[in-house]
């Protein structure tokens, strides 16, 4: 009997201790997983943005960037010269989180690194009028709208800003002071104008409170439609610009303006619950293959169509609808679909106009290469330390793969608001 029980006992253990390695052995398969899904981010996100922040920085970027122009476009030589710009502003827009954090792995650290050097270097030759880079500030027009993504850049990344010297302080103000001489389009431009005045509002200057006051009442008192979504001034369209900028700058304009006056506090629970509504849906659109439905104008921001959902994500505001990890497999897929598709760069490394590849006629009458690069804004997430629960915890899938495969799921439903 002794033997018989001694062996049970032996047996006990021997499983126990086998079903432990085999837990811990797929915690750590799960856990490399996870880390390698931010490897993959890093890698795409510096694919993209290495071209623009290096050669910007090397003060060598009108003379290395490939500028192709929409076939459809209606200013040629303005769209050119602008095409700088967009390039620059938006790619420090999506990348700014990032450069703003701290930690991760040894061949993390040393990319942020370098890639804080360039964006250092690269905003100064941007504002100095000595420069070879020299941006092109104040011709009216799309100006405006890139300078705002600078600003924007510069409120997500407060170490950017902290980090440059006195003398570059005061060419990116005086920069973007001269966007003040256009009055913006009544559309989401007029969101521009507004995150301009937010950043002077952040770092302590004088700011234009009429034009802050002008975004956020239009869209809180006029163009809200319904289930999560505003039109883009008088009219509501089916395309992505809740995501591409409404929102968005919705959001951190208020974050920033709210600190200084109490003015919007009304509409600051209304938003909320909208910002959900639109993120639940912005998780739905994606496919269970990352694709997503081809509509509406700028389609070929590529990934910027899940601005939004990247920003709810890197503001910790996902709807308890949405786990972390299932919009991380969601958004991962987006990014693999994209910017993994052939002909997505040209041979010098320059994005394409297209959604999955080369598809210039998918462009519109404003699209230059400059302005693909708002693509980088579904990175926000990478502003996330490894530890997050967005990066940490184990792989769930998204609405369209637990619909597809015959799981099953919540049912949907419209947000209605009075």
């Amino acid at each position: 009997m002794r033997i018989h029980l001694r062996t049970s006992t032996i047996v006990r253990t021997f499983l126990a201790t086998l079903c432990c390695l085999i837990l811990f052995s797929n915690s750590h398969a799960q856990a490399t997983k996870n880390l390698s899904d931010r490897k993959v981010w890093l890698d795409y996100m510096d694919k993209i943005a290495r071209p623009v922040m290096q050669n910007l920085a090397a003060d060598q970027l009108k003379k290395a960037m490939s500028v192709n122009l929409s076939p459809k476009i209606d200013n040629a030589a303005s769209r050119a010269k602008v095409a700088y710009l967009e390039a620059f502003g938006r790619t420090i827009c999506g990348i700014a989180p990032w450069l703003n954090t701290e930690g991760g792995t040894k061949e993390e650290v040393a990319l942020r690194n370098q890639y804080r050097e360039w964006t250092l270097k690269a905003i100064a030759n941007a504002v100095n009028p000595v420069a070879m880079d020299y941006m092109v500030w104040n011709v009216a027009g799309q100006q405006l709208v890139d300078a705002s993504f600078l600003a924007f850049a510069l409120i997500r990344s407060p170490w950017l800003w902290e980090h440059l010297d006195q003398k570059v302080k005061g060419q990116v103000v005086d920069a973007l002071k001269l966007t003040r001489n256009f009055v913006p389009v009544y559309s989401n431009w007029i969101l521009f104008s507004g995150m301009i005045e937010a950043f002077f509002c952040k770092y302590g200057f004088e700011y234009d409170k009429v034009r802050v006051e002008y975004g956020i009442r239009e869209f809180a008192q006029h163009w809200y439609t319904g289930d999560g979504m505003f039109s883009d001034g008088m009219n509501f369209n089916f395309d992505y610009y809740n995501s591409f900028v409404i929102q968005p700058y919705l959001a951190c304009i208020l974050e920033v303006t709210s600190k200084q006056t109490k003015s919007y506090d009304f509409f600051l629970p209304k938003l909320d619950k909208i910002s959900k509504r639109y993120a639940e849906i912005q998780e739905r659109l994606i496919n269970a293959d990352g694709s997503y439905p081809v509509t509406g104008r700028s389609i070929v921001y590529r990934g910027a169509a899940f601005h939004h959902l990247a920003d709810m994500v890197l503001r910790k505001q996902l709807p308890a609808s949405l786990q972390p990890s299932q919009v991380r497999g969601a958004l991962t897929a987006v990014i693999k679909k994209t910017i993994g598709a052939p002909l997505t760069f040209t041979k010098d490394g320059w994005l394409n106009m297209g959604v999955y590849g080369n598809q210039p006629g998918l462009a519109d009458s404003y699209i230059t290469t400059g302005s693909l690069y708002l693509c980088s804004t579904i990175f926000l997430p990478l502003g996330l330390p490894e530890s997050d629960e967005f990066w940490s915890a184990p792989a769930q899938p998204w609405t369209s793969v637990k619909v597809w495969t015959g799981q099953d799921a919540p049912a949907d439903h419209a947000l209605e608001l009075h």
